[in-house]
């Protein structure tokens, strides 16, 4: 018990349960099975975007990727309208989302790297950008997503949320590559020590490049998937994201100066998020009583996670 509950992730897990059994016991029960499931599918949304500024974070201070929003709106509207409700184009839908991913993912490292422009004044410049071309490309015009992504995105498949199995899938992916890949070891020590990383050898520009294109098309698919879900890209359907996709990466244990990353943390962070908004709307809380308990919410996880990491 000593060893589970040193780990810094345990804590936004266990927030999470406290939140929901807070929740249900205003109800009864009643909506047990409801709030887990809507709890498992919005919260997919947030761990898509997060673990992708996971990753980069990871990479060391000044590290964030502030074009998350912009990349999910510009994938999703492009997607949609590409495919125009049509089923046999939802192949170039996905792959058209996955690439701007990348397009935004080199722009972003470009920047950076040539430019010598700061990772947080270079994602939040190409925001403006990205988010421009988006506003071009739609022109206010909501398309639908293709009947087969609609129903896909919003059903379950054995009680689990097809978008909750999605991401998973990609949380698995991203735990084997920092756990057991190598390149989960060159991100970690470039976080730790980016001196000493490309002193050891490690390929430290490629190793940032990557990374940061693959938050861009994490981003991107999360878009995408968001668009079908809520039936059609809005220009500003990413904007709660931006604060979420950190927030969870800092709920969830990951160190913010870099050098340690946590999988797992972000799962219990993002259902934490969802449900502290349902228990206080349950609870017919106000919006300000609503922002205020959140904020002492948070901060109160934080420092129990940091407390017992130090330790």
């Amino acid at each position: 018990m000593t060893a589970i509950f040193s780990k810094p992730w345990i804590w936004s897990f266990l927030a999470t349960i406290a939140v929901f059994i807070a929740t249900i016991g205003f109800t009864a029960g009643a909506s047990t099975l409801g709030l887990a499931q809507a709890a498992l599918t919005f919260a997919a949304f947030s761990i898509i975007v997060g673990l992708g500024q996971m990753f980069v974070i990871t990479l060391g201070p000044g590290n964030v990727d502030l074009s998350i929003p912009a990349t999910m709106t510009l994938s999703g509207t492009v997607a949609l309208k590409l495919m125009d409700t049509n089923n046999d184009l939802i192949l170039v839908g996905i792959l058209s989302a996955l690439a701007i991913g990348v397009v935004v993912g080199i722009l972003n490292y470009g920047l950076i790297k040539l430019l010598r422009i700061p990772p947080i004044i270079a994602t939040l410049s190409s925001s403006f950008i990205i988010q421009s071309t988006a506003i071009w490309y739609n022109r206010g015009i909501r398309i639908k997503p293709p009947d087969v992504l609609a129903n896909f995105a919003t059903a379950s498949t054995f009680g689990i949320p097809n978008v909750a199995i999605i991401a998973l899938a990609i949380s698995a992916i991203a735990w084997v590559l920092l756990e057991k890949g190598i390149y989960g070891r060159w991100v970690s020590a470039i976080g730790q020590n980016l001196r000493a990383a490309r002193l050891a050898g490690v390929p430290v520009d490629g190793v940032r490049f990557t990374t940061y294109v693959l938050c861009a098309t994490l981003a991107a698919l999360c878009g995408f998937l968001l668009s079908c879900f809520s039936g059609g890209a809005a220009l500003n359907m990413g904007a709660e994201y931006l604060l979420i996709s950190i927030a969870v990466v800092v709920i969830g244990g990951t160190a913010v100066a870099g050098g340690f990353a946590n999988v797992p943390g972000t799962w219990g962070a993002s259902l934490f998020m969802f449900l502290v908004v349902s228990m206080l709307n349950t609870y017919q809380a106000s919006a300000g009583v609503r922002m205020l308990l959140t904020g002492v919410i948070i901060i109160a996880v934080i420092l129990a996670a940091s407390r017992k990491q130090s330790a």
